[in-house]
Protein backbone atom coordinates (compact mmCIF):
# COMPACT_ATOMS: atom_id res chain seq x y z
CA UNK A 1 0.00 0.00 0.00
CA UNK A 2 1.60 3.60 -1.03
CA UNK A 3 2.42 5.86 2.43
CA UNK A 4 -0.30 8.20 1.18
CA UNK A 5 -2.95 5.31 1.18
CA UNK A 6 -1.77 4.46 4.84
CA UNK A 7 -1.65 7.80 5.80
CA UNK A 8 -5.46 8.03 4.65
CA UNK A 9 -6.48 4.38 6.41
CA UNK A 10 -5.70 6.13 9.44
CA UNK A 11 -6.29 9.08 9.83
CA UNK A 12 -8.24 10.88 12.33
CA UNK A 13 -8.40 7.73 14.66
CA UNK A 14 -7.17 7.53 18.22
CA UNK A 15 -3.39 6.45 18.91
CA UNK A 16 -5.16 3.77 20.84
CA UNK A 17 -7.05 2.70 17.92
CA UNK A 18 -3.82 2.47 15.50
CA UNK A 19 -1.80 0.61 18.46
CA UNK A 20 -4.97 -1.75 18.47
CA UNK A 21 -5.06 -2.33 14.75
CA UNK A 22 -0.90 -3.05 14.54
CA UNK A 23 -1.08 -5.25 17.62
CA UNK A 24 -4.30 -6.90 16.68
CA UNK A 25 -2.85 -7.47 12.94
CA UNK A 26 0.99 -8.29 14.57
CA UNK A 27 -1.04 -11.49 17.39
CA UNK A 28 -3.23 -12.70 14.19
CA UNK A 29 -0.30 -13.53 12.35
CA UNK A 30 1.38 -15.33 14.89
CA UNK A 31 -1.76 -17.43 15.76
CA UNK A 32 -2.34 -18.08 12.16
CA UNK A 33 1.75 -19.20 12.43
CA UNK A 34 1.25 -21.64 15.36
CA UNK A 35 -1.99 -22.65 14.27
CA UNK A 36 0.35 -24.00 10.97
CA UNK A 37 2.78 -25.19 12.73
CA UNK A 38 2.01 -27.01 15.88
CA UNK A 39 -0.69 -29.85 16.04
CA UNK A 40 -3.44 -28.95 18.07
CA UNK A 41 -7.54 -29.35 18.79
CA UNK A 42 -10.40 -26.97 18.01
CA UNK A 43 -14.31 -27.19 18.57
CA UNK A 44 -14.83 -26.59 15.34
CA UNK A 45 -12.21 -28.00 12.76
CA UNK A 46 -11.33 -31.39 15.15
CA UNK A 47 -7.57 -32.15 15.68
CA UNK A 48 -4.48 -32.22 13.75
CA UNK A 49 -2.21 -34.50 15.91
CA UNK A 50 -2.36 -35.42 19.25
CA UNK A 51 -2.12 -31.62 20.13
CA UNK A 52 -3.40 -29.32 23.10
CA UNK A 53 -6.24 -27.32 22.60
CA UNK A 54 -5.50 -23.90 20.35
CA UNK A 55 -4.68 -20.87 22.48
CA UNK A 56 -2.93 -17.49 21.28
CA UNK A 57 0.43 -16.18 21.49
CA UNK A 58 -1.17 -14.26 24.14
CA UNK A 59 -0.71 -17.20 26.44
CA UNK A 60 2.96 -17.23 25.30
CA UNK A 61 3.87 -14.23 26.53
CA UNK A 62 1.70 -14.47 29.94
CA UNK A 63 2.51 -18.17 30.69
CA UNK A 64 4.73 -19.87 28.72
CA UNK A 65 7.80 -18.24 28.32
CA UNK A 66 8.39 -18.72 31.84
CA UNK A 67 7.67 -22.43 32.18
CA UNK A 68 9.89 -25.30 31.28
CA UNK A 69 10.29 -28.49 33.00
CA UNK A 70 11.26 -27.66 35.69
CA UNK A 71 8.79 -26.39 38.52
CA UNK A 72 7.75 -22.48 38.46
CA UNK A 73 5.57 -21.42 41.71
CA UNK A 74 2.41 -19.85 40.63
CA UNK A 75 3.27 -16.78 42.31
CA UNK A 76 6.87 -16.43 40.88
CA UNK A 77 4.89 -16.78 37.24
CA UNK A 78 3.00 -14.21 38.18
CA UNK A 79 6.21 -11.96 39.02
CA UNK A 80 7.99 -12.74 35.96
CA UNK A 81 5.03 -11.97 33.68
CA UNK A 82 3.74 -8.97 35.42
CA UNK A 83 0.22 -10.11 34.96
CA UNK A 84 -2.51 -12.84 35.64
CA UNK A 85 -2.28 -16.08 33.88
CA UNK A 86 -5.27 -18.25 32.86
CA UNK A 87 -3.47 -21.18 34.89
CA UNK A 88 -6.62 -23.40 35.01
CA UNK A 89 -6.96 -23.20 31.19
CA UNK A 90 -3.59 -23.79 30.26
CA UNK A 91 -3.57 -27.21 32.78
CA UNK A 92 -7.14 -28.14 31.14
CA UNK A 93 -5.76 -27.04 27.50
CA UNK A 94 -2.74 -29.42 27.70
CA UNK A 95 0.03 -27.08 28.41
CA UNK A 96 1.07 -27.30 32.10
CA UNK A 97 1.18 -29.74 34.67
CA UNK A 98 -0.10 -28.27 38.09
CA UNK A 99 0.80 -29.73 41.59
CA UNK A 100 -1.95 -27.89 43.33
CA UNK A 101 -0.66 -28.13 46.98
CA UNK A 102 -1.10 -25.24 49.34
CA UNK A 103 -2.47 -21.62 48.96
CA UNK A 104 -2.68 -21.21 44.95
CA UNK A 105 0.47 -18.58 44.91
CA UNK A 106 2.19 -21.59 46.16
CA UNK A 107 1.42 -24.32 43.33
CA UNK A 108 4.14 -25.84 41.24
CA UNK A 109 3.58 -25.42 37.45
CA UNK A 110 5.75 -26.91 34.60
CA UNK A 111 5.63 -27.70 31.03
CA UNK A 112 4.12 -30.95 29.57
CA UNK A 113 5.33 -32.83 26.73
CA UNK A 114 2.70 -30.92 24.43
CA UNK A 115 3.79 -27.35 26.13
CA UNK A 116 7.66 -27.65 25.64
CA UNK A 117 6.41 -28.39 22.07
CA UNK A 118 4.46 -25.41 21.72
CA UNK A 119 7.40 -23.13 23.25
CA UNK A 120 9.14 -24.12 20.32
CA UNK A 121 7.19 -23.09 17.90
CA UNK A 122 6.71 -20.13 19.91
CA UNK A 123 9.60 -18.67 20.55
CA UNK A 124 10.84 -17.61 16.99
CA UNK A 125 7.27 -16.00 16.08
CA UNK A 126 7.55 -12.18 17.30
CA UNK A 127 11.19 -12.05 15.17
CA UNK A 128 9.50 -13.95 12.18
CA UNK A 129 6.61 -12.03 11.98
CA UNK A 130 9.00 -9.02 12.45
CA UNK A 131 10.99 -9.53 9.55
CA UNK A 132 7.67 -10.48 7.60
CA UNK A 133 6.46 -6.82 8.51
CA UNK A 134 9.62 -5.57 7.36
CA UNK A 135 9.79 -7.12 3.90
CA UNK A 136 5.46 -5.97 3.38
CA UNK A 137 5.80 -2.36 5.05
CA UNK A 138 9.50 -1.59 4.41
CA UNK A 139 12.29 -1.51 6.55
CA UNK A 140 12.44 2.12 7.38
CA UNK A 141 9.18 2.29 8.52
CA UNK A 142 9.20 -0.57 10.88
CA UNK A 143 12.24 0.98 12.18
CA UNK A 144 11.06 4.43 12.98
CA UNK A 145 7.35 2.38 14.45
CA UNK A 146 10.14 0.51 16.66
CA UNK A 147 11.81 3.87 17.51
CA UNK A 148 8.81 5.97 18.51
CA UNK A 149 7.90 3.20 20.42
CA UNK A 150 10.82 2.29 22.55
CA UNK A 151 11.25 6.05 23.47
CA UNK A 152 7.48 6.36 24.71
CA UNK A 153 8.02 2.95 27.10
CA UNK A 154 11.88 4.04 28.01
CA UNK A 155 10.28 7.17 29.59
CA UNK A 156 7.10 5.62 31.23
CA UNK A 157 7.96 5.62 34.78
CA UNK A 158 6.64 2.33 35.92
CA UNK A 159 7.01 -1.78 34.69
CA UNK A 160 4.50 -3.12 32.52
CA UNK A 161 3.77 -6.48 31.25
CA UNK A 162 4.93 -7.36 27.53
CA UNK A 163 1.32 -8.24 26.72
CA UNK A 164 -1.71 -6.73 27.46
CA UNK A 165 -3.70 -8.17 30.64
CA UNK A 166 -6.44 -10.54 30.58
CA UNK A 167 -9.47 -8.14 30.98
CA UNK A 168 -12.12 -9.22 33.73
CA UNK A 169 -15.90 -7.74 34.38
CA UNK A 170 -15.99 -3.77 33.08
CA UNK A 171 -13.20 -4.71 31.04
CA UNK A 172 -10.91 -3.05 32.74
CA UNK A 173 -7.14 -2.35 31.97
CA UNK A 174 -6.35 -0.89 35.44
CA UNK A 175 -5.77 -3.40 38.12
CA UNK A 176 -5.10 -5.95 35.30
CA UNK A 177 -1.47 -6.06 35.64
CA UNK A 178 1.38 -5.08 37.78
CA UNK A 179 2.27 -1.85 37.67
CA UNK A 180 5.37 0.15 39.62
CA UNK A 181 7.34 2.91 40.09
CA UNK A 182 10.53 1.88 37.71
CA UNK A 183 13.58 2.09 39.83
CA UNK A 184 17.34 1.40 38.48
CA UNK A 185 17.34 -2.17 36.95
CA UNK A 186 13.65 -2.95 37.06
CA UNK A 187 13.03 -2.73 33.46
CA UNK A 188 14.90 -3.74 30.93
CA UNK A 189 15.81 -1.24 27.94
CA UNK A 190 12.87 -1.07 25.18
CA UNK A 191 15.40 -1.43 21.94
CA UNK A 192 15.28 -5.20 23.18
CA UNK A 193 11.69 -5.73 23.86
CA UNK A 194 9.43 -7.69 20.16
CA UNK A 195 7.36 -5.05 18.57
CA UNK A 196 4.24 -6.70 20.36
CA UNK A 197 5.75 -6.01 23.48
CA UNK A 198 6.36 -2.24 22.04
CA UNK A 199 3.25 -2.05 21.23
CA UNK A 200 1.05 -3.41 23.94
CA UNK A 201 3.25 -1.46 26.97
CA UNK A 202 2.28 2.17 25.23
CA UNK A 203 -1.44 0.97 24.27
CA UNK A 204 -1.53 -0.61 28.15
CA UNK A 205 -0.11 2.98 29.14
CA UNK A 206 -3.04 4.46 27.19
CA UNK A 207 -5.52 2.34 28.65
CA UNK A 208 -4.67 2.96 32.25
CA UNK A 209 -4.52 6.88 31.89
CA UNK A 210 -8.04 6.85 29.95
CA UNK A 211 -9.60 4.89 32.71
CA UNK A 212 -8.46 7.14 35.16
CA UNK A 213 -10.54 10.17 33.52
CA UNK A 214 -13.27 7.21 32.68
CA UNK A 215 -16.10 5.43 34.44
CA UNK A 216 -16.03 3.16 31.57
CA UNK A 217 -13.06 1.04 30.38
CA UNK A 218 -11.11 2.19 27.12
CA UNK A 219 -12.39 -1.57 26.10
CA UNK A 220 -15.89 -0.88 26.53
CA UNK A 221 -16.04 3.15 24.96
CA UNK A 222 -13.81 2.39 22.07
CA UNK A 223 -14.97 -0.99 21.16
CA UNK A 224 -19.29 -0.85 22.06
CA UNK A 225 -20.02 2.53 22.91
CA UNK A 226 -18.20 4.21 19.88
CA UNK A 227 -20.89 2.31 17.46
CA UNK A 228 -24.07 2.57 18.95
CA UNK A 229 -26.38 5.41 18.03
CA UNK A 230 -29.90 6.55 19.38
CA UNK A 231 -31.56 4.92 16.71
CA UNK A 232 -30.64 1.83 17.45
CA UNK A 233 -28.00 -1.28 16.19
CA UNK A 234 -28.64 -4.47 16.15
CA UNK A 235 -27.30 -6.60 18.86
CA UNK A 236 -25.98 -9.23 16.65
CA UNK A 237 -24.32 -7.06 14.74
CA UNK A 238 -22.16 -5.52 17.48
CA UNK A 239 -19.38 -7.97 18.05
CA UNK A 240 -18.69 -7.52 13.71
CA UNK A 241 -18.94 -3.59 14.35
CA UNK A 242 -16.85 -3.51 17.42
CA UNK A 243 -14.09 -6.58 16.51
CA UNK A 244 -15.02 -8.14 19.72
CA UNK A 245 -16.67 -11.74 20.99
CA UNK A 246 -20.30 -12.21 21.41
CA UNK A 247 -18.92 -12.28 25.07
CA UNK A 248 -17.66 -9.43 25.46
CA UNK A 249 -20.36 -7.74 23.94
CA UNK A 250 -22.69 -9.17 26.21
CA UNK A 251 -20.90 -8.29 29.20
CA UNK A 252 -20.73 -4.95 27.43
CA UNK A 253 -23.94 -4.05 27.06
CA UNK A 254 -25.54 -5.44 30.81
CA UNK A 255 -22.78 -2.58 32.22
CA UNK A 256 -24.37 -0.17 30.07
CA UNK A 257 -27.59 -0.87 30.68
CA UNK A 258 -26.88 -0.82 34.35
CA UNK A 259 -25.34 2.30 34.11
CA UNK A 260 -28.65 3.65 32.26
CA UNK A 261 -26.24 4.24 29.46
CA UNK A 262 -27.77 2.28 26.62
CA UNK A 263 -31.26 0.37 26.18
CA UNK A 264 -32.00 -3.15 24.23
CA UNK A 265 -35.81 -3.59 23.00
CA UNK A 266 -37.29 -4.90 20.19
CA UNK A 267 -36.19 -4.22 16.96
CA UNK A 268 -38.78 -1.16 15.72
CA UNK A 269 -39.03 -2.32 12.08
CA UNK A 270 -40.69 -5.32 13.06
CA UNK A 271 -38.03 -7.81 12.87
CA UNK A 272 -36.85 -10.44 15.43
CA UNK A 273 -33.57 -8.79 16.22
CA UNK A 274 -33.23 -7.07 19.32
CA UNK A 275 -31.46 -2.96 18.77
CA UNK A 276 -29.07 -1.67 21.28
CA UNK A 277 -29.30 2.03 21.49
CA UNK A 278 -27.46 4.93 23.73
CA UNK A 279 -29.48 6.75 26.12
CA UNK A 280 -29.14 10.70 26.37
CA UNK A 281 -26.24 10.00 28.80
CA UNK A 282 -24.68 7.24 26.47
CA UNK A 283 -24.54 10.05 24.04
CA UNK A 284 -22.53 12.17 26.40
CA UNK A 285 -20.24 9.23 27.15
CA UNK A 286 -19.77 8.40 23.52
CA UNK A 287 -18.75 12.00 23.13
CA UNK A 288 -16.38 12.23 24.92
CA UNK A 289 -14.55 9.40 23.97
CA UNK A 290 -11.99 11.16 20.74
CA UNK A 291 -12.35 14.01 23.10
CA UNK A 292 -10.44 12.33 26.08
CA UNK A 293 -8.08 10.42 23.73
CA UNK A 294 -7.05 13.54 21.78
CA UNK A 295 -7.01 15.19 25.36
CA UNK A 296 -4.48 11.80 26.67
CA UNK A 297 -2.59 12.24 23.05
CA UNK A 298 -1.46 15.91 23.39
CA UNK A 299 -0.28 15.56 26.64
CA UNK A 300 1.78 12.63 25.55
CA UNK A 301 3.34 14.91 22.99
CA UNK A 302 4.11 17.08 25.02
CA UNK A 303 5.56 14.49 28.08
CA UNK A 304 6.91 11.97 25.41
Amino acid sequence: MPASRRRRAGEGLPLSALLSKALVAFTIECDNEFEHQMPHRTSHHGATGQGPWLVSIMMWWNCMRFVGETSVRAAELEELARTKTNLNGMARWGYVAVEAQGPRRDWMIRATAKGRKAREVWEPLPAAVEERWRKRFGKDDVAQLRLSLAEVVDQIPFTLPDCLPILGYGLFSRGRAQVRPAGPGTKPAASTLALPALLSQVLLAFAIQFERQSDLSLAITADVVRVLNAEGVRVRDLPVLGGISREAVSMAMGILEKGRLAVVEPDPAGSRAKVARLTASGREIQDRYPRLADTIEERWKARF
